[in-house]
């Protein structure tokens, strides 16, 4: 029977009976205002679902894209991080998407040159975020008259509730078959949108009902209708910062510290420690100026003053201004030579000067880094239980709004600290000095878009994690760990005295390639492995990335700006280069439900793995690769999981007849020359 066929006796089925629904699933208040049918439905317009979207308009498919906040592209604009995180592994060989690399040239289009902020975080560029937000824009409209699909942009709007239904009578799996949405708008005589803090309006945007700063829009979202009054086929995108949808939907899946085992030995817990994920970032811009300006000081400065530190000697004001500085007026690239009239820096860009901007994020600055189980930002599970929010119509967004709050104050603390502390927490006394000549970039018209000034969303590096479908290699679930991408010296003596003996050989067996088995038998000593020297390869690889295992670690105590608090010990034993990487599709497809993707930083990657799969091309990559997929299987009627269930992987013509697409549209699933044999040991 084809899906097709078990699609309409499900929809037979399904006028009989009643069907399940999602734990937070409730009957609106009121009638739905609008309804609004699409093929391919991405939640979260950050830059995963921004690719998501590029993809399906140039196959010609109707896309609908919600957004918590107005602008496309996540960390490159709402976020504020408009800084390209790349390694020189693929920039080398601007070996990206093409959607990634046609972000890069419409950047330099728009400016005349590739990095108009002269900053030293990235070669490739530093730039305005309401500019990325126009350049994104831009893209999908011309994707959308190229490929003649249809873009339905929902900006200030989150999913509410979700319908699930069975895929087919009598089998286990379920398909969402309706998401209900709230958009929200300036209620009347209310100020405008990103004018109040996000902490002050969050919780508002989830409810249905109007308040006194917000008017709602219900929007019932579902899949087209045929000519006979059927149900057709739609794929649903999980693309937000925080897994929003796979906690709502309530699929497996994991929040923070793994427990420590051979394929994440590195792990700081041995048990698992759900409540440290890694710290989130409120970005702002500042401005440099000729004349000292006026600094006063928050009434909760003084709260946070034991936190802020330039964290090393060698930085000091100029190094954190340059470092992420996002306009030049001057417009000089950052390997331009030196000149008489442009000195450089001992980060080899030029100092700050007036009329310059500066987006900051940094830690310990304005990174936020709870870790414990009184103010962890990302709820478990367990405490979306406690506090409600899996009940009908309870959904609040799954983020602790305390934290929020808290992250917006020790950023505008940060900015206070920069131009007018004296402190370092660190380094000492004598070592800051005032910075008076900036001022904080706020208003609408800003380059962060508000009023206050800090970013529209905060800078999230990671959020919920999917568990991916067991199979016999994997009975738990398939995930991407440790040591799949890691180069880490394994036979340093943190693992032999923390691993037990049975797991060390396992470990050194996982990393010997086709020695594998001599470890396991006992043939070869663990310590006399040589290594492989690549990530692990994939058959189902749909997408790459390439950046370091790169932490921004929890604290250990609550509040984190209590005086010596400390990093979680062991977070950063993880923090280490890693080699090129592939992205599974299997790692995009959660369990239960058969026609939800998953994209971005929660897609099926272990807490150490995470730590490099949250990068501007990595998202990219893999958003690129749900809307090629979403509209290959809308195309030929089959479901995403069809193709990587344990009979189907290996040789299946679908697969590979699909990863052959998407290398046809320019989107890399590997690296140049990969195999079995590959080295990548010179790609550091």
């Amino acid at each position: 029977m084809t899906t097709h066929c078990r699609r309409t006796v499900a929809a037979i089925f399904l006028a009989i009976f009643s069907w399940p629904i999602a734990p937070g699933q409730a009957s609106p208040p009121r009638p739905m205002d609008k309804t609004v049918e699409c093929e391919i439905l991405v939640v979260g317009g950050g830059l995963a679902g921004t690719a998501t979207a590029y993809e399906g308009l140039l196959a010609g498919k109707t896309v609908c894209m919600t957004e918590l906040t107005d602008w496309v592209g996540g960390q490159l604009t709402s976020q504020g991080t408009a800084a390209l995180d790349e390694r020189p592994t693929q920039t080398d060989k601007l070996f990206y998407p093409r959607g990634y690399l046609e972000l890069r040239q419409r950047i330099k289009d728009f400016y005349g040159v590739q990095n108009p902020g002269k900053c030293w975080v990235s070669r490739s560029a530093c730039f305005l975020p309401k500019d990325g937000h126009d350049i994104l824009m831009a893209m999908l409209e011309d994707a959308e008259k190229q490929g003649q699909g249809t873009l339905q942009w929902f900006p200030n709007t989150v999913i509410k509730e979700l319908v699930l239904a069975p895929t087919a009578p009598g089998e286990e799996g379920q398909e969402i078959i309706q998401a209900i949405a709230i958009q929200h708008q300036p209620a009347p005589n209310a100020p405008p949108l990103n004018t109040k803090l996000l902490s002050q309006t969050i919780e508002d945007s989830y409810r249905y009902e109007d308040s006194e700063q917000l008017t709602k829009t219900i929007i019932n979202f579902n899949p087209p209708q045929t000519n006979q009054g059927r149900r057709a086929p739609w794929l649903v995108v999980e693309a937000t910062e925080t897994g929003e949808l796979i906690a709502l939907a309530d699929v497996p899946y994991r929040v923070g510290v793994d427990p420590r085992t051979y394929l994440d030995p590195s792990s700081s817990s041995v048990e698992g420690f759900a409540y440290c994920t890694q710290g989130f970032t409120y970005t702002f811009a500042m401005e440099a100026t000729a004349e000292p300006q006026p600094q006063p000081e928050p009434d909760f400065y003084q709260r946070f003053i034991p936190y802020y530190s330039y964290d090393q000697s060698r930085f000091d004001f100029d190094a954190l201004f340059t470092y992420r500085r996002i306009w030049s007026p001057d417009g000089l690239g950052i390997f331009e030579p030196a000149t008489p009239n442009q000195p450089k820096n001992r980060f080899g860009v030029s100092p700050a000067r007036p009329g310059e901007i500066s987006m900051q994020n940094w830690l310990p600055g304005n990174d936020y880094t709870p870790g414990t189980p009184r103010d962890n930002f990302v709820y478990t599970r367990e405490q979306l239980q406690q506090t409600g929010q899996l009940e009908p119509g309870g959904w609040l967004g799954g983020l602790r709004t305390e934290s929020l709050a808290n992250g917006e104050k020790i950023a505008l603390g940060f900015y206070h600290w920069l131009v007018a502390g004296t402190t370092d927490a660190k380094l000492g006394n004598n070592v800051k000095k005032p910075n008076p000549n900036n001022r904080l970039l706020t208003g609408l018209d800003s380059p962060m878009g508000t009023e206050h000034g800090l970013s529209k969303f905060p800078y999230i590096r990671e959020g919920r994690r999917i568990i991916g479908r067991p199979d016999f290699i994997y009975p738990n679930g398939f995930e991407i760990n440790e040591t799949d991408i890691s180069r880490q010296n394994f036979k340093d003596d943190f693992y032999r005295e923390n691993l037990s003996p049975r797991d060390y050989r396992r470990l050194h067996a996982e990393l010997a390639g086709i020695d594998g088995l001599d470890v396991l038998d006992g043939t070869l000593a663990p310590d006399a492995v040589e290594r492989r020297q690549r990530a692990t390869m994939y058959p189902d690889s749909v997408g790459i990335g390439h950046y370091n295992i790169d932490f921004h670690p929890c604290y250990l105590e609550y509040p984190v700006e209590k005086p010596g608090n400390i990093e979680r010990p062991g977070e950063r034993q993880a923090h280490t280069p890693s080699y090129p990487f592939q992205i599974p599709l299997r790692a995009m497809i959660p369990q239960r439900i058969d026609n939800l993707l998953v994209v971005g930083k929660t897609i099926a990657t272990s807490h150490i793995a995470a730590a490099a799969y949250r990068v501007h091309s990595f998202e990219w990559s893999s958003g690129a690769a749900a809307g090629i997929v979403a509209a290959d299987a809308l195309q030929n009627d089959y479901l995403p999981y069809q193709l990587v269930n344990q009979t189907a992987l290996i040789a299946n013509p679908k697969l590979l007849q699909l990863r052959r697409k998407i290398e046809d549209t320019g989107n890399p699933t590997a690296f140049p020359n990969t195999s079995i044999f590959t080295s990548f040991e010179n790609w550091k």
